[in-house]
């Protein structure tokens, strides 16, 4: 009989000490979500994004390193154009406003990178995405940021990634794509 009892006990113990594991492991998700979204700025942060006329490309300053942001659309029809902003460690760098790009000088050392897409579709919601890399000095880095909205008009899950790219699919990108300037509203 006591035996019984003792099985009992041990599996009792086992679903609490399995119960407090998974709730580490949500504890763990929570703070990594955390610090992924401290790569954004200021979620209230609007910009005004205008197409520039500088053609060349840019280069990084000497012992820095230089990242581009590329926005890339995908299936968005007749829908109005979304307007991603880029955050750095913490703070919004620029922004984009349909398939165009800008580049950013930054400091060699590990940097958090985000990518939030307003699309004024399906209510104005925004889709976020981030990203880590180790900058080198005088090392080129190329993101893109893909904004998908569904196939079916029947869903209104928007999806964003933020993806690095190969130098040369970026050297390619960067030379069709129209480049952009981005300045913070007041």
């Amino acid at each position: 009989m006591f035996g019984k009892n003792a099985e009992v006990l041990q599996a009792l113990i086992l679903m609490v000490a399995l119960g407090t594991l998974r709730c580490q492991a949500q504890s763990d998700g929570a703070s990594m979500a955390s610090i992924g979204l401290g790569a954004c700025g200021d979620s209230g942060s609007k910009f005004e994004v205008k197409e520039t006329n500088v053609g060349s490309q840019a280069r990084a300053q000497a012992g820095k390193a230089l990242v581009f942001f590329v926005e890339k659309d995908i299936n968005l029809g007749v829908v109005s154009t979304p307007l991603s902003r880029a955050g750095l460690d913490g703070r919004w760098v620029g922004a984009t406003h349909g398939a165009s790009y800008f580049s950013f000088v930054v400091e060699p050392g590990i940097h958090h990178l985000c990518a939030s897409t307003y699309f004024g579709v399906f209510g104005g919601d925004y889709g976020t995405a981030v990203a880590h890399f180790s900058a080198e000095p005088g090392g080129v880095y190329y993101f893109e940021v893909r904004n998908t909205l569904p196939a079916s008009r029947e869903s209104s899950a928007t999806d964003v990634s933020l993806v690095p790219l190969d130098s040369d699919e970026g050297k390619y990108l960067t030379s069709t794509l129209p480049l952009v300037e981005a300045h913070q509203k007041k």
